[in-house]
């Protein structure tokens, strides 16, 4: 039988169009037949997400896409970015789920090996993944969290040789960590996944290709975010608008 239709809403919650491309571009290589990838930019926040500051920033955009996608009658949201920004505040406003990319590509890593390494862009933002993983719960199975040191907007820039720091930071993981699979920290690197994988012989976890599987299923079998408890609209107050 066939997949039901299915739109999904993938927001880049940084304002650089040119990353939203390379995310919808991947999203809809790995998305099944009949599901429809809507890519969105945030309107508002900084041009990439880089810190603690910058996550604060961006969520008031990430937020305002996925109302944009709810109201174009959207059926899951992804949050893509590795620090998983703003997700909590995502789920309390929409009946949709909303998958964050660092959450989706953890837990599709310990489906295929018992643990793994992240390789992510600045050195600066691995404490943001290693909040995550305690917050995951995935202390167990994460060997580390390493870094390339590429800023997000140079990993398409051919001089900044990323596929070669990559793949010299995957190997080092392999060597040293003693992890089966690899998580690329950062929808930047989305594209690059399958190539790693295929060098390495490993799993190389891309977020936006896992969360897009991960929406698709939870669709499938008619699940929402539940609205008892933590996760309840929120209350209704005077705020300033935004």
């Amino acid at each position: 039988m066939p997949a039901a239709p299915c739109l999904i809403n993938v927001v880049n919650p940084n304002t650089t169009q040119s990353m939203t491309d390379v995310i919808a571009e991947a999203a809809r290589a790995c998305a099944s037949p009949g599901t429809t990838i809507v890519g969105r930019t945030s309107s508002f926040g900084p041009a990439s997400i880089e810190g603690h500051y910058d996550e604060a920033l961006a969520t008031i955009g990430l937020l305002k896409a996925v109302e944009a996608g709810d109201k174009d009658g959207c059926q899951a949201h992804i949050v893509a970015c590795f620090g998983d920004p703003g997700l909590l505040a995502a789920r309390e406003i929409t009946r949709a789920p909303v998958l964050g990319i660092a959450e989706a590509a953890m837990r599709a890593a310990t489906f295929v090996a018992i643990n793994f390494s992240v390789v992510t862009t600045l050195t600066r933002t691995r404490i943001i993944a290693e909040h995550l993983v305690r917050n995951y719960g995935m202390e167990h199975a994460c060997r580390n969290v390493r870094a390339v040191d590429v800023a997000v907007l140079d990993l398409d820039k051919p001089e900044s040789n990323v596929r070669g720091l990559l793949l010299d930071e995957c190997h080092a993981a392999l060597k040293h960590d003693g992890c089966g699979a690899i998580v690329l920290g950062c929808a930047g690197m989305a594209d690059l996944a399958k190539d790693l994988s295929d060098e390495l012989g490993v799993p190389v976890i891309d977020g936006v290709a896992a969360a897009v599987k991960f929406a698709e299923a939870l669709v499938g079998i008619g699940l929402q975010t539940s609205k008892h408890g933590d996760l309840a609209f929120p209350l209704p107050k005077q705020r300033s608008p935004f």
